[in-house]
């Protein structure tokens, strides 16, 4: 698989991520399955999908466990993406930036993960309530102490949520400047933020900062939280714990609306050979976005993390570039 580079240094990953949420947090809990979870993990080292991106707390802290199981024998093959700042309360999560919480919590990680060192520890929301320079000088210091070998900035929802408008330009402007102050304190060496067909907004928002500054870039949810693979059903509904139930985009309406642009993408893939998925199409746009940049999608099952590794292979021409770019904006997103 390509490879391609996590900020300035000489860290390097698959050109195609797998995102572990899935596997334990925010999803239907029914499909939850421990050990086909393990095997996508492992499925994903074995076709060069080598960033596995996880949170404590995810689950909380059961999905670092379940990666501490192949980490313990793959260790090696792996390169893993960890996030730190937010804790988990009864019915919500609460960011927490305090460099004492910081470093128990890196250690804390270290343990269930299996390892000596995350390579990439990014910081997952801001705490309004702690400078973020001393959050981010506190992380430093674990770069200092060979327990991380590199910094991110987690900006997922910089550029949805209520109030945010259309392109989400309030919430953006508010990351660049954390990301400018950042910058003054130690090296962001990756911003992972929400990028799709559905949601390009960071490609114009957030990836010009980080081109121009040789900062890689983790695209969330590339695959629109499950809608872009075209397996989801119109008004088949979620179960209450996943966050999609509660979603603007997820109502039957919306997701009826939106198949429209599953069509588009449908009809670019099959340009490219009966073999190509809408999956593996609206992957290639997220890497044609830039060198830079890692589209992260979530798979908790051998077959789909095999399927998002092969989207490395497709590349689409500029004409399938502007089919794409010609398809209508989404139904849902937050107004």
């Amino acid at each position: 698989m390509e490879r391609r580079s996590i900020g300035a240094g000489a860290l390097t990953v698959g050109a195609i991520g797998l995102g572990c949420m899935p596997m334990s947090w925010a999803y239907a809990p029914s499909r939850r399955r421990g050990q086909e979870s393990l095997a996508a993990v492992h499925t994903a080292l074995d076709l060069g999908s080598n960033l596995l991106d996880t949170a404590d707390v995810y689950g909380p802290f059961t999905n670092e466990l379940l990666l501490g199981r192949v980490l313990r024998e793959r260790r090696s093959e792996a390169f893993v993406s960890a996030k730190v700042g937010l804790r988990a309360g009864d019915q919500h999560v609460v960011a927490d930036g305090r460099p004492a919480y910081l470093r128990r919590a890196c250690d804390a990680s270290l343990r269930r993960l299996r390892t000596d060192v995350i390579d990439l520890y990014q910081l997952h929301r801001v705490d309004p309530d702690v400078p973020v320079e001393e959050t981010w000088g506190a992380m430093a210091e674990l770069v200092g102490a060979g327990k991380v070998r590199a910094l991110g900035y987690c900006a997922l929802g910089a550029g949805a949520g209520p109030g945010a408008g259309r392109s989400g330009d309030r919430g953006y402007r508010t990351t660049l400047r954390h990301l400018e102050r950042l910058q003054q304190v130690f090296p962001v060496s990756a911003v992972q933020a929400e990028l799709s067909v559905w949601s390009p907004q960071a490609a114009w928002q957030l990836l010009p900062w980080c081109a121009a500054r040789g900062v890689g870039f983790l695209a969330a949810m590339p695959l629109g939280s499950g809608f872009l693979t075209g397996s989801l059903t119109p008004g088949e509904g979620f179960e209450p714990q996943d966050v999609r139930a509660r979603h603007p985009r997820f109502t039957a309406e919306a997701m009826a609306s939106n198949q429209v642009l599953l069509a588009g993408l449908r009809q670019v893939a099959r340009r490219h050979g009966p073999e190509v998925t809408v999956a593996q199409v609206a992957l290639a746009w997220v890497l044609a976005q830039g060198p830079q940049v890692v589209p992260v999608p979530g798979a908790d099952r051998a077959p789909w993390a095999a399927e998002n590794a092969a989207a490395a292979q497709v590349r689409l021409s500029a004409g399938d570039l502007a089919e794409i770019a010609a398809l209508p904006v989404e139904v849902g997103a937050w107004d």
